[in-house]
Order: structure tokens, then C-alpha cells, then sequence
């Protein structure tokens, strides 16, 4: 049977959401649940970004076991460098996540990309020999971008050792029915051995009901995706959405997620994923909790009743 893996981003991508902002610790804990939930990928960062997701991913490399580590980079060396000392720890496990803008928003290409030959195939994999064997490319703005050109580059990465093709709706701007045509178009004209994931935003509300799901019914084997659909704007695919809708409808799309995940979910966490000893902040969705106003001299003490309004 096929399976469809998940690949978490809570920790990078959710971690985006207004009034979210986890240290070391809480990162740990969150990765630690989701290692016991079952998910195939943890994205535990951008360890260039700073030097406090540096040590959590770092962190989270060394100490959680089960899923791939994976941790987010551009394609300059410096950024590679910097992942790849992250997740060192657990080089067996450890996952590169390469992304590379190829359009601006304007529809014009990115005018460092457009014939730059094969020798830009060092973008992917940065030339370091000891580079793990999955390496996972994101063509940022991806749906939004010329296909064919596209198709260029995720061609390139993949003959120079990409093992997954992520192609993104980064800013939920996606249609379920060009969505899939997109996914399916990579999958043709690309050559080689590789698997194709999904990562779609909310911004229209079609992140999992209509994007995500279409993009699994077109051939893409793995989706994006995160707790209570956290992340930048309006959050991502919601991870426990995804989950039953594919696990329910395997009728529909013949496949599902990785059994290992669904053993895992039901031996330990019955009761669902999303408010198991989570922190507080996921919890709530990146809502920051509501601020109690002090009693004033003239506020009604507790429990008094307030005087009616009269009515009109």
C-alpha cells in the first residue's frame, strides 16, 4: 500500500504565528510529543536564522529519535553549513531543507536564476560530500511561478541529489484544481527518483480541505503540515485535518498516511494531538491568551450583580 508521509513544520513554519515565540525547552517538548504522535519528518527550524533555533534544533537532533530531523536553509553555503552543523547529530536521520526563489511577485523570474546552466546545480546540496543522502528543495512561491521554469529547477536539484520536490503555495493564493494539475505536471516532466510534497497556506481557508488533499490525489506523496494549522498569516494544512480526512477517506484517495504513525497516534495519544501537553501558546492556536483587567475602586467586586441597562 502507498503512504502518504507527514512532514510536521510547528516548530518552523508555526512558530511564525502571531503571539508565538517557544525557547529551547519548549521546542523539545513539542518535538518529543511529536516523535511519539508518529510523524515521519520534524522541521525543527532555521538554524541560520539565529543563534536560539540554532541550539533548538541542535537540541532536538540529538535528543528525539524516530522521525527524520530536518532543518530549513537557502541555497548559499553559509546557510547549508549552519543546518547541516545542526542536525549533524543525527546523520542517519538528518534532512536538509533547501529553498530557492523563482519568481518574484510580479511574475518576472528571478533574474539570478534564468540561464544560469548547470553549474547552478551546486545550489542544491552545496557541493559538500558530506551532505546526507535526502535533501529536500522548495522552489519558493512555487504556484505562482512559470511551470516550465520551474520544472527547470526542480530537474536540476533533483541530478544533484534532491530527493524531494516541495512545491509550494506559499502565500494561499492556490485552487484545488490547478493546484493538482501543478503537481501532476512536476511529477511528469521531471525525471528521476524523487517524492513530491505538498505545502500549502490558509489565506482562502483551502490549505486542507482543497489543496493539500488535491495534490495527494495528483500523485504527491508526502504533505506539509502543522498542529491546530498553525503558521505566517493564516496558518498551514492542519495536521490532525489531514490525518482523518486521508485516514477516513482511503477509499477516496487509495492510499494513506505511514502505518507507523497511525499506530503510534492510536498507542499514545487516544484522545487526539492537538491539546496533549502541548504548550500553552500552540495550544491556542498562536492566540496570545486575553488580558484580565485590574478591578478598579468602581469596578463591581466578584460576584455582585451588575446594574441593568434600561431599556429602551
Amino acid at each position: 500500500m502507498e503512504t502518504v508521509k507527514i512532514f510536521d513544520t510547528t516548530l518552523r513554519d508555526g512558530e511564525q504565528s502571531p503571539g508565538i515565540s517557544l525557547d529551547v525547552a519548549e521546542k523539545l517538548e513539542i518535538a518529543e510529543q511529536l516523535a511519539r504522535l508518529g510523524v515521519d519528518v520534524i522541521e525543527a527550524g532555521f538554524p541560520i536564522s539565529s543563534d536560539g533555533d540554532f541550539e533548538s534544533v541542535e537540541a532536538i537532533s540529538k535528543v528525539v529519535r524516530g522521525p527524520i530531523i530536518a532543518g530549513l536553509s537557502r541555497t548559499a553555503f553559509k546557510d547549508v553549513d549552519r543546518a547541516w552543523e545542526a542536525v549533524a547529530s543525527c546523520r542517519t536521520r538528518a534532512h536538509p531543507h533547501l529553498h530557492r526563489d523563482v519568481e518574484d511577485p510580479h511574475g518576472e523570474e528571478a533574474p539570478h536564476d534564468r540561464g544560469a546552466g548547470e553549474g547552478r546545480g551546486r545550489w542544491f546540496g552545496g557541493a559538500r560530500q558530506e551532505l546526507p543522502r535526502r535533501r529536500r528543495v522548495l522552489p519558493e512561491d512555487g504556484y505562482r511561478s512559470d511551470p516550465e521554469f520551474m520544472v527547470e529547477v526542480c530537474q536540476l536539484a533533483v541530478d544533484n541529489g534532491a530527493t524531494t520536490l516541495n512545491i509550494p503555495d506559499t502565500v494561499g493564493f492556490a485552487v484545488p484544481e490547478d493546484y493538482g494539475k501543478l503537481i501532476a505536471y512536476v511529477i511528469e516532466h521531471v525525471k528521476g527518483d524523487f517524492v513530491v510534497s505538498t505545502h500549502c497556506h490558509n489565506d482562502l481557508g483551502l490549505a486542507v480541505a482543497n489543496n493539500s488533499l488535491a495534490g495527494v490525489s495528483h500523485g504527491a506523496r508526502q504533505i506539509e503540515c502543522a498542529i491546530n494549522g498553525l503558521g505566517e498569516r493564516a496558518g498551514n494544512a492542519a495536521l490532525e485535518e489531514v490525518v482523518m480526512a486521508i485516514r477516513t477517506r482511503s477509499d477516496h484517495f487509495n492510499r494513506r498516511r505511514s502505518g507507523s504513525a497511525d499506530r503510534r497516534a492510536r498507542a499514545h495519544l487516544p484522545h487526539g494531538v492537538a491539546s496533549h501537553r502541548l504548550p500553552r501558546a500552540v495550544q491556542q492556536g498562536g492566540r496570545r491568551p486575553q488580558r484580565v483587567r485590574a478591578r478598579g475602586r468602581h469596578s463591581p467586586a466578584r460576584g455582585a450583580r451588575r446594574p441593568q441597562r434600561p431599556t429602551r
